[in-house]
C-alpha cells in the first residue's frame, strides 16, 4: 500500500507539505487545498507546484498578456492564436505555417551544451504538435561581455549545443542574433524559434475528447534527468550555487526526436491522432492536465505503465521530470493496433498509459493506489493572478535625461566606423553561424547575414511542388533600447524584425515574442514589463499584425541585479514567389544606391554611445510606426515589380554599419554621399523606419514614385563598383580592410 493515497491526506490534515521548497507560496498552498477539499497528496502537490510556477502559468504576466488578444489586428491570415503549443498562419495555396519563439535561459547557464540544446528540442516539439514538419529553426542569444570570462565558458557550450541538436535534426539555422552586454553575466538568454509546415486543414491541438478514447505516452523513456527543470528553474532568481542545479537540466537525444518528427508525420497522415501534446515544462503533469481540461473533462492514467530509464523513480519525480523526446496523444481504440504499428516502424516506443473520462477529474493510480484526483483545469487553466504592483524606476527620469548630447563627438569618423564595425555586436557572427548547418534540405533560400532568413515551401512537403511561394523570418531586440524606455524598446523591437522580413521582399504577417525580464516581485521590473506590452500591443495593432503566442521569461537576474529588458520579437512574413526575392547588400557593380527613410539625431541607447563612450542614457529613436508600415510596402511592391537589386536594412550603427556590410556582402564597392549636412548623424543615427537598396539605374525613377505613393522619403546616395567604401568628403576604406575587421572579432576572442 502506498503511503501517498487521497484516502490518506484525507486522513492526515496537519501532515507538513513541502510546498514552500516547490516555489509554491503560503496562499497558494491553501487555495490548492480549498480546491480538493483536503490536502494535496505529495503526487497532487508535485502536480501544482510546476503547473503553477511562474514559467507554466504566467500567473504574473497574464494580466498584460490579455492586451494581446483585446488590441488584436483583424488577421484574415491567423488561424490558431494564442493558447495552443504554438500559432498558426495561413500562407496560401492551401498551406499553413506554424511558429514560436521560447526560452532557455536558466538551464543554458547552468550547463550551456545542454541546455541550449534541449531549448531547441523543445521549440521543435511545439511545432510537431500543431500538426505540421518542422522545417527550420532560428536563436536569439544574449551574453555577457564577450571578453568576461564567464561568457567564455557559456557561449561555446550554447552554440554548440544548438549546432549538434539542430544538425543532427536536419534542419536548418537561417537566422538570428547574438549580442553582448555586461548586464546579461549570469544570466544568458538562449531563445530558440521553429517554424513548420502543414496543410492548413490538418491542423492537430491539444485536446483529449472522446471517453474510452486512449492516452499514449510516445518517444523517449522518462529518467531522473530535469526533474523540475524549466518549469522550477526559469521561476526563481539565480544565486551563486546555481552550478548545484545541473541535475535539474534536461539531457536531449536529438536521434530521437528525429525519428518522433517522422513517427508523427506518419501518424498525421494515417489519421490516427485525435489530439497530441508534446511534454516539455512539467512533462507528464502539464500533458495530462491540459489534454483533459481541453477535452471532454476526464483522464485516467496508471503511473506505473509510464516507461522509465530509472526504475527508481518515485511517482512525484515521474510528474515532474521533463526527460525530452516524448509526446502523448489520444488515440480512438479502433485506431490503436495502426498507431502502435507506426511507432513501432520508426523505433519509437509506445505504450497506453490511460483513457479519456467524462467524469471532469484527472485520476491517477500507483500500485493500485488512488494518488492524484483533481480537477485537471484547476491544475492547467485557474492557476493564481497576481496583479502584481508596478511603479517606474527610481533612476527612470535620471537616465533619460542623461542623453549623449554630451559626449564628445568624433573627429575621425574613419576610425568610428572601423571600431564599431569590429566591436562585438556589430562584428560578423560567422565564427558562430558558420557551426550551424543553414542549408541542410536543400529549401533555404536567405540565411545569415542575410537580414531574414527565408525558406521555400516546395519540396519540403508532399504536395506542395506546385507552389512558388518561401516565408522569410527575422527575430530582433534591443535591451538598451528597452531599458530606456521599455514602451518603445518593445516597439522597436517589432519595427526592426518587421522590416528585415520585408527588405527581402516578403509581407510581414503575424508575430511571436519572448519576454525576457528580471523578478516580476520587483515593482520596477513589473513596470518594464508592463509597459513593453503594452507598447508590442500597440504597435502589433498598427502594423496590421497579431501576436499568435510566445513565452514570458521572468527572474533573470543574480540577487538584485536584473538584466536589461529585454523583448525578443518575431516576425514571419510571405513571398509570394521566392525567385523575387531581394539579396542583402550590393549585388554587382554599376546599380544606383538609395536611402529610404528620414535620419534624425538620435543617439539614444546606440552602438557608438555604448562601444565608444561605454555610456547609456537618453531616449532611444523614435518608433514611427506609420512609417514602418509604408517602407515594408514598399520593398515588397519594389520586390515583386523586380525594382530592387539588393537591400539591407538599417539598425545598430546605422547608415555607416549598413554601407560597410553592403559593401562586404558580394564584395563590391560604393561611393556615396551623404543626405544629412552633419556627417556624423548622416552615418551613426539609428532612426528607425530605414533601407538601403541597389537598383538598375533605369529601375530608380520607379522606384522614387512609388516611394511616392507611400510618403517615402528616397534619397539617391551614389552607385556601387570599385573596392572600396568612399564617402564623399568623410573617408575611403578598401572593402578588403572592412571584411578583415568585420569578420576577425570574434575569432580573436573565443579562438
Amino acid at each position: 500500500m502506498t503511503v501517498d493515497s487521497v484516502k490518506l491526506a484525507l486522513e492526515t490534515p496537519d501532515e507538513r507539505q513541502p510546498f514552500a521548497e516547490l516555489g509554491m507560496k503560503d496562499d497558494e498552498y491553501q487555495r490548492v487545498r480549498e480546491i480538493l477539499g483536503r490536502r494535496p497528496t505529495s503526487s497532487e502537490l508535485a502536480i501544482y507546484s510546476v503547473m503553477w510556477s511562474e514559467h507554466c502559468s504566467y500567473k504574473s504576466s497574464k494580466v498584460h498578456l490579455r492586451q494581446f488578444g483585446t488590441k488584436a489586428p483583424k488577421s484574415e491570415a491567423l488561424l490558431v492564436g494564442m493558447g495552443e503549443n504554438a500559432g498558426v498562419v495561413d500562407i496560401g495555396d492551401g498551406w499553413a505555417a506554424t511558429f514560436k519563439i521560447e526560452s532557455h535561459n536558466h538551464p543554458s547557464y547552468v550547463e550551456p551544451h545542454q541546455g541550449a540544446a534541449t531549448g531547441v528540442g523543445g521549440i521543435v516539439r511545439d511545432i510537431m504538435s500543431m500538426g505540421a514538419r518542422p522545417i527550420a529553426v532560428m536563436d536569439a542569444l544574449r551574453f555577457g561581455g564577450a571578453t568576461q570570462p564567464d561568457t567564455r565558458r557559456v557561449l561555446p557550450g550554447v552554440v554548440e549545443g544548438i549546432s549538434h541538436y539542430g544538425n543532427c535534426l536536419g534542419l536548418p539555422n537561417i537566422g538570428g542574433e547574438v549580442a553582448f552586454d555586461p548586464c546579461y553575466i549570469g544570466n544568458p538568454l538562449v531563445n530558440a524559434l521553429c517554424v513548420g509546415l502543414l496543410r492548413k486543414d490538418q491542423i492537430k491541438l491539444a485536446t483529449a475528447p472522446g471517453p474510452g478514447n486512449k492516452v499514449v505516452l510516445f518517444g523517449a523513456r522518462t529518467g531522473a534527468d530535469g526533474i523540475g527543470g524549466a518549469s522550477v528553474l526559469a521561476s526563481a532568481t539565480f544565486e551563486d550555487e546555481s552550478q548545484a542545479k545541473r541535475p535539474a537540466v534536461q539531457v536531449g537525444d536529438p536521434f530521437m526526436e528525429k525519428l518522433l518528427i517522422e513517427c508523427c508525420l506518419e501518424l498525421y497522415q494515417a489519421d490516427v491522432v485525435v489530439g497530441i501534446q508534446d511534454l516539455g515544462a512539467a512533462g507528464v503533469s502539464c500533458a495530462t492536465t491540459e489534454l483533459a481540461a481541453k477535452g471532454t473533462g476526464g483522464m485516467s492514467v496508471d503511473l506505473n505503465l509510464v516507461p522509465l530509464r530509472d526504475p527508481t523513480l518515485r511517482p512525484e519525480e515521474i510528474l515532474m521530470s521533463e526527460s525530452q523526446e516524448r509526446m502523448m496523444a489520444v488515440v480512438t481504440p479502433g485506431d490503436i493496433a495502426a498507431f502502435m504499428a507506426i511507432c513501432e516502424k520508426w523505433d519509437v516506443p509506445a505504450t497506453v498509459i490511460g483513457e479519456v473520462t467524462d467524469t471532469g477529474r484527472l485520476v491517477m493510480t500507483w500500485d493500485g493506489e488512488t494518488i492524484v484526483d483533481i480537477p485537471p483545469g484547476t491544475a492547467a487553466d485557474d492557476g493564481p493572478v497576481y496583479e502584481r504592483p508596478f511603479h517606474e524606476p527610481a533612476g527612470q527620469a535620471a537616465l533619460n535625461g542623461d542623453g549623449p548630447e554630451r559626449l564628445p563627438r568624433p573627429s575621425d569618423l574613419r576610425e568610428t566606423l572601423l571600431t564599431l564595425l569590429g566591436s562585438p555586436n556589430l562584428a560578423s557572427k560567422e565564427w558562430v553561424t558558420s557551426q550551424y548547418d543553414r542549408y541542410v534540405r536543400g529549401n533555404t533560400v536567405l540565411a545569415q547575414p542575410a537580414d531574414a532568413g527565408m525558406v521555400r515551401i516546395s519540396e519540403v512537403m508532399p504536395g506542395a511542388e506546385e507552389t512558388t511561394r518561401g516565408i522569410a523570418l527575422s527575430t530582433d531586440g534591443n535591451g538598451r533600447y528597452a531599458k530606456l524606455d521599455p514602451y518603445a524598446g518593445a516597439q522597436l523591437a517589432l519595427a526592426e524584425a518587421y522590416r528585415n522580413v520585408a527588405v527581402t521582399g516578403a509581407t510581414p504577417l503575424a508575430v511571436t515574442n519572448c519576454l525576457n525580464f528580471g523578478s516580476p516581485e520587483d515593482p520596477e521590473v513589473m513596470w518594464q514589463f508592463a509597459e513593453a506590452t503594452r507598447g508590442l500591443a500597440d504597435a502589433c495593432q498598427i502594423l496590421g499584425v497579431p501576436v499568435t503566442g510566445g513565452n514570458v521569461s521572468f527572474y533573470n537576474q543574480t540577487g538584485s541585479d536584473a538584466i536589461h529588458p529585454t523583448p525578443v520579437v518575431g516576425v514571419l512574413g510571405v513571398i509570394d514567389d521566392v525567385a523575387k526575392r531581394v539579396r542583402s547588400g550590393f549585388t554587382a557593380p554599376g546599380l544606383r544606391v538609395a536611402l529610404l527613410g528620414e535620419t534624425h539625431e538620435e543617439f539614444g541607447g546606440s552602438e557608438w554611445a555604448h562601444v565608444v563612450h561605454g555610456h547609456l542614457g537618453g531616449l532611444p529613436p523614435q518608433a514611427d510606426l506609420i512609417a514602418e508600415r509604408g517602407l515594408a510596402a514598399v520593398l515588397s511592391a519594389a520586390a515583386a515589380e523586380g525594382l530592387i537589386e539588393g537591400s539591407h536594412d538599417l539598425s545598430d550603427g546605422g547608415l555607416a554599419i549598413a554601407l560597410a556590410e553592403s559593401c562586404i556582402a558580394q564584395g563590391v564597392g560604393a561611393s556615396v554621399s551623404l543626405p544629412t549636412e552633419d556627417a556624423f548623424v548622416g552615418l551613426f543615427s539609428e532612426s528607425a523606419s530605414r533601407a538601403l537598396v541597389c537598383v538598375r539605374p533605369e529601375a530608380f525613377d520607379a522606384l522614387a514614385e512609388l516611394c511616392g505613393r507611400f510618403d517615402v522619403p528616397c534619397y539617391g546616395l551614389g552607385t556601387t563598383g570599385g573596392t572600396s567604401l568612399a564617402v564623399e568628403d568623410v573617408f575611403e576604406i578598401p572593402v578588403g580592410d572592412l571584411r578583415d575587421v568585420h569578420t576577425g572579432a570574434l575569432p580573436a576572442i573565443f579562438g
